[in-house]
């Protein structure tokens, strides 16, 4: 299929760009990656009227450490994030999801920031930003402000974002020296999207959890994560029978809905799977690091 008629714009500034999307409003999107959009566009599930495509405008695609934080620009590839040993190095459940996400040839034009300005919630990426705590810098015409992944989030494909805003950044907090962290999902087939997805990071001292984050894909309307059954976990030493149990805990709270990839109860006893495996390979990776 073919996308319906639209206008097509090249900015060369970040200035033009949001003065553009003043302009246009709701009837416009902006063009990044594409990988989600086009799709979207051709079997006219999306019909802009008008693209403002980004890709023109020069030093957006960095990928650098700045108090205590990644910044990554919202022209930064998800390969180049994932190659980057910054990322690698300070910020490896980033890593981890990444190698989740999509194929090569997708990962090689589709960007870190639109995938959260997409916000599947079947996909990995949100997930990382909302269990490290991380936030996006979204701009108009206006001025800039930041978002946090707690309030980015809001529901199938939707997000705080004005029709007038476009994501410029995304910023990750470094995770600790002590900690570990791990990405694991389950899909039916690899590169598509995961009926469940496990993003996990724990902080110890001594096998003692000093910090515990999880969030999970695929079981609600957005990325799921609650701080309330991750502090059941501080102050334990870690262990697969705690895991296990957690597990457990995680799985009967959550609500996940059935659809044609799978059952609600099917999706619960994948969480309890995921979740054990998550935080047994976290564990693992906070003791090498220590």
């Amino acid at each position: 299929m073919k996308s319906a008629d639209f206008n097509y714009h090249r900015p060369r500034e970040v200035s033009e760009a949001l003065t553009l999307l003043k302009e246009v409003g709701a009837d416009g999107k902006i063009l990044a990656g594409g990988q989600s959009l086009m799709p979207m566009m051709n079997f006219r599930l999306a019909e802009p009227a008008h693209l403002v495509d980004i890709n023109f405008i020069d030093g957006l695609d960095y990928i650098r450490g700045e108090n205590g934080a990644l910044k990554i620009g919202c022209l930064a590839r998800q390969t180049n994030v994932l190659r980057d040993p910054l990322v690698r190095q300070r910020c490896p459940l980033l890593a981890a999801a990444l190698a989740h996400v999509g194929y090569e040839q997708t990962r090689n034009r589709g960007t870190l920031c639109g995938s959260l300005a997409h916000a599947d919630p079947a996909a990995e990426l949100p997930a990382v930003l909302l269990a490290l705590d991380g936030s996006v810098t979204v701009g108009n015409a206006t001025g800039t402000r930041q978002v946090s992944a707690r309030d980015l989030f809001q529901s199938y494909l939707t997000t705080a974002l004005g029709s007038d805003e476009m994501v410029l950044e995304a910023s990750l907090p470094e995770q600790p020296r002590n900690s570990g962290s791990a990405f694991v999902e389950f899909a039916r087939r690899f590169g598509d999207f995961a009926i469940v997805g496990v993003a996990a990071s724990l902080t110890l001292t001594e096998d003692q959890i000093t910090d515990a984050r999880i969030a999970l894909t695929g079981v609600s309307d957005k990325p799921w994560r609650e701080r309330q059954l991750e502090e059941t976990l501080l102050g334990q030493q870690a262990s697969v029978d705690l895991f296990i149990r957690a597990a457990g805990r995680f799985a009967e709270c959550i609500d996940p809905g059935s659809d044609i990839h799978a059952s609600a109860a099917y999706r619960r006893s994948l969480t309890r799977v995921l979740i054990r495996r998550a935080l047994t390979e976290a564990w693992h990776q906070a003791r090498i690091g220590d």
